[in-house]
């Protein structure tokens, strides 16, 4: 009779023990899923865009043909709609990258240049300063000048007559007007 009862006492206290890692293990999938169920919470939120509440109006304004004349032709034929797929653009124009701050330093680094008589290198700059904000004065005056020294004439001709265009009263048109002629008169 001790037996039995030193061996109900024991099962009694082993089966707590047992109990508890199986309660603990459906607790850590309970808080398994939960977690899972959270970040799957987080990554659907990630994907939702806050700005489909609020659509805003991209359509230009009523003067911008006006105040900006070939934009028109720089997008004609694109399909622009936000159902449009990647490859029915096949033929999607790229538009140069606007920087005015990266065009200010070729320009500066194209002066450098210029300064040690580099005139190729200062002609790579000054192009650059262009890509990056097209019809600038500055540059296409310098990069005109580089053309002449280089005896490009034709290139030369052709960015003073840029910069005349651009600035037609400009700091340098006096020396643009002056280039051209003196161009003019080696032909």
């Amino acid at each position: 009779m001790f037996l039995a009862l030193l061996t109900a006492a024991s099962l009694a206290q082993d089966s707590p023990d047992k109990a508890a890692p199986d309660k603990t293990a459906a607790d850590k999938a309970a808080s398994d899923k939960a977690a899972a169920e959270k970040a799957a919470d987080r990554n659907r939120e990630a994907e939702e865009s806050s700005s489909r509440d609020t659509r805003i109006d991209i359509t230009p304004p009523r003067d911008d043909a006006k105040t900006h004349p070939g934009s028109s032709d720089a997008i004609a034929g694109l399909d622009l709609s936000e159902t449009s797929d990647a490859a029915d653009n096949s033929g999607v124009q790229e538009f140069h990258p606007w920087n005015p701050m990266k065009a200010r330093k070729d320009i500066d680094v194209g002066d450098y240049y210029f300064k040690r008589k580099n005139y190729k290198a200062a002609v790579d700059r000054y192009k650059e300063a262009l890509y990056y904000k097209e019809g600038d004065a500055v540059a296409s005056f310098r990069l005109a000048v580089c053309h002449e020294k280089l005896g490009d004439k034709a290139e030369a001709r052709r960015y003073f007559e840029q910069y005349l265009k651009i600035l037609p009263e400009g700091p340098f048109a006096k020396e643009a007007h002056a280039s051209l002629d003196r161009l003019a008169k080696a032909q």
